[in-house]
């Protein structure tokens, strides 16, 4: 299976560090974060990598990661020319992606947790981290063993259970993202794709386990450093 990480945002929250490096880039306990996602893809069973990056920030990634030697896993690129929405950044892989489904990660999460897409075949799966606070996240509300609505930091939500950045797709994905319109805020999202395949009744779910982090501000990124060096073996 094919695996795309998605690390073309700007980094707003973690200025002004990231006027001169991507967010990706800097260290998370002792390596910088985006190996963390890169090696995750590889025990989930990607055989190959895309990274989607912006044009600023693209030679700061050749330059350490190369083609992927270190990892044992082919790497390319591709480039966000805009910033237009998650959604818009997974339709960056199409021509990677070659009509074969797709793993996706987006950079900044961390999570300590083993995936597994062998086992993937057609539809979309999200994954799932039951929070305290999900208020602030997407969420999806469960029946049984059914996802029945998503929805994008409700107000009062109906689960516990937050949408991390970690999905798999099938080929229909590229399709469906081209359908979709702006949001409120211009951009096209990955909770407005998930909804699509929800709809379709073709979406599935995983719970992961152990602790998941999406490192997006100092704070962020220094709980769970810690929570790596605690656990480090």
């Amino acid at each position: 299976m094919k695996g795309v990480i998605v690390s073309a945002g700007l980094g707003t929250r973690l200025r002004p560090i990231t006027n001169i490096i991507s967010k990706n880039l800097l260290p998370v306990y002792n390596k910088p974060m985006i190996y963390y996602g890169i090696e995750t893809l590889k025990k989930a069973g990607v055989t190959e990598l895309l990274l989607v990056v912006n044009k600023m920030d693209i030679d700061q990634y050749k330059t350490l990661i190369r083609n992927g030697e270190e990892f044992n896993i082919p790497i390319t690129y591709t480039i966000q020319e805009e910033q237009k929405g998650t959604a818009h950044a997974v339709g960056c892989a199409e021509e990677f992606a070659d009509g074969e489904n797709i793993a996706v990660l987006f950079a900044d999460n961390i999570l300590e947790d083993d995936l597994n897409f062998r086992d993937f075949k057609e539809g979309a799966r999200i994954h799932l981290k039951e929070v305290p606070n999900p208020e602030i996240f997407g969420i999806a509300e469960i029946k049984g063993n059914k996802i029945i609505s998503l929805e994008e930091k409700p107000k009062n939500p109906k689960s516990n259970y937050c949408i991390i950045g970690v999905y798999a797709y099938d080929k229909d994905v590229f399709d469906h993202i081209k359908t979709l319109k702006p949001s409120a805020r211009g951009e096209l999202e990955i909770t407005d794709l998930n909804r699509i395949y929800l709809n379709k009744c073709k979406l599935d779910y995983r719970i992961i386990k152990g602790f998941w982090n999406d490192a997006g501000t100092f704070d962020d990124m220094l709980t769970v450093s810690n929570l790596i060096k605690k656990n480090i073996k």
